[in-house]
């Protein structure tokens, strides 16, 4: 649990760390000119820190006058091995931050002991900060040279609007692409996760260009395969890309590779198909230019012998051999690889290039899809929820992105359940929300049909792609053996009629469409970072009034010994207008018994704004898109004055329950949140059962008994859990908790899932 967070301590002196090298190529980066400046013009607070710490013999100083500044950017990278470390350490990663006085802007390097301001998410773009202590890295080789460092910070408030026309001090840092300050990394990474490309270094620019054939030497890759251990050049391959990999970064503190990238490449021609590794430099030149259906020319590339426990994507046509014992190279050197797109009107029929061949299903196809089944989906976005963070190993510093999306394509009233990695297309994994045409390919099924209710939703792959504008052109419109299948037909027919809806403006309020479709979970949380824990008893059940309808349940382990309460608030309009208030409660004998006597009793029930799940309005998308997604890493200023969560209506119309955990030594509780799915005028989100189901499984399912028109209201649903909870007094239960840190101090503990033990001992 994280508590208070008080005033950051100072950092540590500064005089064991590296300096920056100016006489580096590519990746140097030289520091700031350290200068006095003139008394014409208006001084800045920057050049009076500068001054100071330039006349101090001390190697930090407090500023003499501490005035707010804006935080313009928060940029990641990840700092090497100094020369003196023998023993290597885990990877890292450092943070520039550029601020503004309002006269000039300056990039700072943040004092790794501040990091965690970026971890919780407290420093972020677009606050106000004020710097109580700096400190200067010198450049040594270099005379009036060094790094402004920010030592110690207080972070204030967001501000409403910041003037991004000041110019930087130092016109170094203004350079393109932007470069860190210190270590000898040529760029900065995402500022969230290690897959998804950032900054100027990525290039787009690449085009198909046509080729003279005449003097190019083609080999097969099944000669290649057979002849490649006895050869010292390989003549050239002509291919067509079959998938495409998310980017992996491999980046250590004690390797020295200025861009440590590496991505797969599945290509195929007549004779077979085999994995190309592209590496380091080529990636930032090419991988954003490469798509799934290019056909290629390579030359001066490399053959290895197969990684063997890679596991390689199944081919587009089982009829192509699949070669698993070798890999082709592409590097920026040893040898310089030659990669040519070549145009689709020059491809020949005679070179016999496999065609793409998309595995689209529908979503009534999907309950008889075996486990680990990969498949391709299409349909129209109804849900998309909040960015998510989890960590890849513990004790570091690496993050995996993801949210739940939920896709409709007409052929179910249940919709497509995706658990959406990043698959390093920032582009389209920030900017998507419901109503919009989604293509995502190379899912992979998971399911359980041994639980109650069975468990079945499809995740990505490490070959997923996803499409959501300018599908013209795009590898799977050109795929005539799916064009037909009811995914394909239902879904554009789908997007045309979203289209109309947009242009008619259907989605407001009083359509019936939006209430079942658009519903999107947003927040403003960034780092959100999800842990689950044990705990004991089951002691009460507590419904919690929100904005809109709102119900909370509390609960212990041990015993089923519980508080159930709901309070409803209802409103005939989002805002100003007055709330009627009900209220329903349990509370367990033993939790009236034991409530009084407790050592600790943890708070974590409360759901803020940005977790309740909002009806979705198409022209304010940008604004809500922004409130769900990840913490930028450069402020991006906002359209006009932009509206508040609490303007939106909560498609939550159940509301959230409070329940109270008990330890089994009844001296610790913890009050946590339950949110289960429900929505009366939406029947593929709303399930009702007994609580324990419930609980398990975090929605409300159907019972055999109710009817298929519409649910019971959630007054009356909310009365049935209540009932449903007193059922379980004394019952002893183990409980799993997700907590979420939405930053800014910010943390929320939900229920995700409890169990009834048939074995206690």
């Amino acid at each position: 649990m994280s508590g208070e967070l008080g005033q950051p301590q100072a950092g540590p002196s500064h005089a064991g760390l590296d300096f920056p090298n100016p006489d580096r190529n590519r990746a140097g980066v030289p520091g700031g000119v350290i200068r006095r400046v003139g008394s014409q013009g208006r001084r800045s607070w920057i050049q009076k820190v500068l001054e100071q710490i330039t006349d101090s013999p001390l190697q930090w100083v407090t500023p003499s006058e501490v005035v707010p500044v804006a935080v313009l950017a928060v940029q990641r990278y990840l700092l090497e091995d100094e020369p003196r470390d023998t023993i290597p350490k885990p990877p890292l990663y450092c943070y520039d931050v550029t601020i503004s006085d309002g006269v000039y802007q300056e990039k700072c390097y943040l004092d790794p002991s501040l990091n965690f301001l970026v971890y919780k998410n407290i420093l972020k773009v677009g606050i106000e900060m004020k710097i109580s202590r700096v400190s200067c890295l010198y450049n040594e080789k270099r005379l009036g040279q060094g790094i402004l460092c920010i030592d110690n910070v207080h972070c204030g408030e967001a501000l409403e609007a910041i003037s991004l026309e000041t110019p930087f001090r130092n016109s170094a840092h203004e350079e393109v692409p932007e470069r860190p300050l210190r270590g000898g990394k040529s760029h900065y990474l995402a500022l969230w996760n290690n897959e998804d490309p950032y900054g100027d270094i990525w290039l787009t620019n690449k085009q198909p260009e046509e080729h003279n054939f005449n003097n190019t030497k083609i080999i097969s890759l099944s000669h290649l395969e057979m002849t490649w251990a006895n050869r010292r050049n390989f003549p050239a391959l002509l291919v067509r890309i079959l998938h495409k990999s998310k980017l992996r970064y491999y980046g250590k503190p004690d390797k020295k590779m200025i861009e440590p990238y590496q991505t797969f490449l599945e290509v195929a021609d007549s004779s077979g198909t085999v994995s190309v590794i592209m590496w380091n430099a080529l990636c930032p030149e090419w991988y954003k230019s490469l798509r799934v259906g290019l056909v290629l020319l390579l030359q001066d590339y490399s053959v290895k012998k197969s990684y063997p426990f890679r596991m390689q994507p199944l081919p587009v046509d089982p009829q192509i051999k699949l070669i698993s014992t070798m890999e082709i190279c592409l590097n920026l050197r040893d040898p310089p690889t030659n990669i040519i797109i070549i145009p689709e009107k020059q491809v020949k029929p005679e070179w016999r290039l496999p065609k793409l061949n998309h595995r689209f299903i529908t979503r009534s196809e999907l309950d008889d899809m075996p486990e680990n089944h990969i498949c391709d989906v299409i349909g129209i976005l109804v849900f998309v929820g909040r960015v998510q963070r989890s960590k890849k190993k513990e004790n570091r510093e690496d993050f995996w992105s993801y949210r739940w999306i939920h896709i409709a394509d007409g052929t179910s009233e249940q919709p497509f359940i995706v658990e959406l990695f990043s698959t390093s297309q920032p582009e389209i994994f920030e900017n998507i929300y419901p109503m919009t045409y989604f293509v995502c390919t190379q899912l992979k099924v998971v399911r359980n049909d041994a639980q109650v209710p069975k468990l079945l939703y499809l995740t990505t792959t490490n070959e997923s792609r996803v499409f959501i504008t300018g599908h013209r052109g795009q590898p799977y419109t050109n795929d005539t053996k799916n064009a037909n299948q009811p995914s394909t037909s239902q879904a554009a027919r789908r997007e045309n009629q979203s289209q109309e809806r947009d242009n008619n403006k259907r989605h407001q309020d009083d359509d019936p469409v939006s209430s079942q479709c658009f519903q999107t979970t947003y927040t403003s949380l960034s780092p959100t970072k999800k842990k689950r824990i044990l705990q004991g008893p089951y002691a009460k059940l507590i419904p919690v009034p929100q904005p809109e309808t709102s119900a909370q349940t509390k609960g212990n382990k041990p015993d089923m010994s519980s508080i159930f309460q709901r309070r409803e608030s209802t409103s005939t309009s989002t805002i100003g207008k007055a709330r009627k208030t009900i209220s329903d409660r349990w509370e367990s004998q033993l939790w009236r018994e034991k409530k009084f006597g407790l050592i600790d009793h943890l708070h974590y029930s409360h759901v803020y704004p940005e977790s309740i799940p909002r009806k979705f309005i198409f022209e304010q998308r940008k604004f809500l898109t922004e409130q769900f997604n990840s913490q930028p890493a450069k402020y991006i200023p906002p359209e006009g004055r932009p509206p508040k969560l609490d303007d939106f209506k909560s498609a939550r119309s159940l509301g959230h329950f409070e329940v109270t955990i008990l330890g089994l030594n009844h001296e610790i509780a913890i009050d946590v949140a339950f949110l289960p799915m429900y929505c009366p005028e939406d029947l593929r989100t709303s399930q009702i059962d007994t609580l324990l189901t419930c609980m398990n499984y975090s929605c409300v399912y159907p019972q055999d008994g109710a009817g298929n028109d519409r649910l019971p209201g959630p007054r009356a649903l909310a009365g049935d859990i209540i009932k449903a909870a007193m059922k379980l007094d004394r019952v002893h239960i183990v409980g799993i908790l997700d907590i979420c840190n939405l930053g800014n101090n910010k943390v929320e503990v939900y229920l995700h899932r409890i169990y009834s033990p048939t074995n206690t001992s």
